[in-house]
């Protein structure tokens, strides 16, 4: 257990597409020894994502898009496929996340509902994610989703039968946290 947290020295050590930040800290130890270390943090801001799912075709809505970070960590083709995220921008998490389903999947969605939230990298990232689920039907489409061409974003939207994503799951084909975590939450309390 640690207390008396204290920052003593914060750098900027980028701030090109988000801040990257060496933090230098002292703490103190459970058996009263104070302790110096300095540790790196990036902040990209908050975020949040969302799983749709339909429940009388028993399926749910992903995306798929290029990610950089993956392709340099081995992903050969840098496409990943995962649930409808992105940044607050100074909104509130709901408000954020039904513009953003819009934007990347087409459907303008009514009803969304909180499941939880959390870290997801604690270890080097300051992001806390917001998570979602929302029902959708045919009728909610009201444009071709993609993502904002301003933006570059090149999303490609599927729809899946439930039972295949957690396949893709088991094989690997899904590998990102945020979908895994929302497609279980669907499973394991037997939403669809």
């Amino acid at each position: 257990m640690i207390d008396n947290i204290k920052i003593l020295d914060s750098k900027v050590l980028s701030d090109n597409w988000y801040v990257l930040r060496k933090i230098t800290y002292e703490y103190t130890k459970k058996d009263g020894k104070k302790l110096i270390q300095s540790r790196e943090a990036y902040d990209r801001g908050n975020g949040a994502t969302i799983l749709l799912y339909n429940l009388e075709q028993k399926s749910v809505i992903l995306t798929r898009q290029f990610r950089l970070p993956t392709f340099v960590n081995g992903n050969e083709t840098g496409m990943l496929i995962e649930a409808c995220a992105g940044l607050l921008d100074k909104d509130n998490a709901e408000d954020c996340i039904r513009r953003e389903t819009e934007e990347e999947t087409g459907y303008k969605i009514t009803d969304v509902r909180k499941i939880f939230e959390a870290y997801m990298s604690p270890g080097s990232v300051t992001e806390i994610l917001y998570f979602f689920i929302a029902e959708y039907a045919k009728e909610m489409k009201v444009n071709e989703g993609g993502g904002l061409e301003h933006e570059e974003e090149n999303i490609e939207v599927l729809e899946i039968d439930i039972s295949e994503a957690m396949k893709m799951v088991e094989s690997g084909e899904i590998k990102d946290g945020k979908t895994i975590m929302l497609l279980q939450y669907i499973k394991l309390n037997n939403i669809l």
